[in-house]
């Protein structure tokens, strides 16, 4: 058994956003105006009936861009509504958004922090 102590965070959330290919520099802009300090994205390509799913006939892009974030729970629902209108979620075929809890995670906190 380590001798270090492990700093464990508790009562947190992962928002997942998934959006059009270009959407997510305008989501992070929003969320930093929220005071979050970070978010992981990357890549990926849809499939399905994107066909269907086009505003007026238009076909939704199959590239996307999943945008990760974990935020405390106090904050998840501020969050989450800054993303849904800056990722434009009110337009058909922009995208989706779910928010998952996080029972623990570990990272280095300085002491001060704590």
């Amino acid at each position: 058994m380590s001798k270090k102590n492990i700093t464990v965070l508790t009562d947190l959330n992962l928002i997942t956003c998934i959006v059009q290919k270009g959407a997510a520099d305008d989501i992070i802009k929003a969320v930093v105006n929220e005071g979050i300090q970070g978010a992981t994205i990357h890549y990926a390509r849809g499939t399905g009936i994107r066909e269907r799913l086009g505003l007026l006939g238009v076909a939704v892009e199959s590239e996307k861009e999943v945008i990760n974030i974990v935020v405390s729970t106090e904050m998840t629902d501020r969050v989450f509504e800054a993303i849904y209108f800056a990722g434009k979620l009110d337009t058909p075929g922009m995208g989706i958004m779910y928010v998952t809890p996080v029972l623990k995670a570990g990272t280095y906190i300085p002491e001060n922090l704590l």
